[in-house]
């Protein structure tokens, strides 16, 4: 595997979110999700080659941004803690998410939802959310965290290091019939 430059997956993070964000504003108070291999992001297989330092990277760098728009991040854990959350504890208080009793680990729960247990100030791990947005790094599947109607986006880098992105903001529902008006 190639030498992993930290700073520019940092600004590649930082370009994506950025550009998502400015194009799809959140509302403040809402929750982001990210989901992030960093198996991927160094060139291996999801869950096979996980970087501490890859995770602290890239969860630093978002939290960064989304803390500047007073966006609460959700972090993924891997399939080994069935996806579970790493949340801030107000965020899990305001929208009635039930703390979990688990702790994530790099080899379970993955170097992102560890450096987020480690990075938040008062970190809970949850099941289930509904986030308003979302961040997929290296193919982790968030969709499950999402809002009823996400809408994909597929962002320009579309990789931080060697793993695929995918991004998406979701948007109320179109209901009613050929007589309904929409805002």
């Amino acid at each position: 595997m190639e030498t992993i430059d930290l700073e520019k997956i940092s600004k590649q993070t930082e370009q994506i979110l950025t550009t998502l964000l400015d194009a799809h504003p959140l509302v403040k108070g809402s929750v982001f999700v990210i989901g992030c291999s960093s198996s991927e992001v160094a060139g291996g297989l999801i869950g096979k080659n996980s970087s501490a330092e890859i995770g602290a990277t890239i969860f630093a760098t978002a939290h960064k941004i989304l803390s500047e728009r007073d966006v609460y991040l959700a972090c993924q854990c891997c399939e080994h803690l069935n996806r579970a959350l790493v949340v801030e504890a107000d965020c899990a208080e305001r929208y009635g998410y039930e703390p979990a009793s688990v702790v994530p680990w790099l080899h379970g729960g993955g170097s992102f939802a560890t450096a987020a247990y480690h990075g938040f100030a008062k970190p809970v791990v949850v099941e289930h959310i509904k986030a308003a947005g979302g961040l997929d790094i290296g193919d982790t599947l968030i969709g499950m965290h999402l809002k009823d109607v996400a809408v994909p986006v597929h962002p320009t880098p579309n990789q931080i290091g060697n793993a695929h992105v995918v991004a998406a903001y979701c948007r109320p529902k179109l209901i009613g019939g050929e007589r309904a008006r929409y805002v």
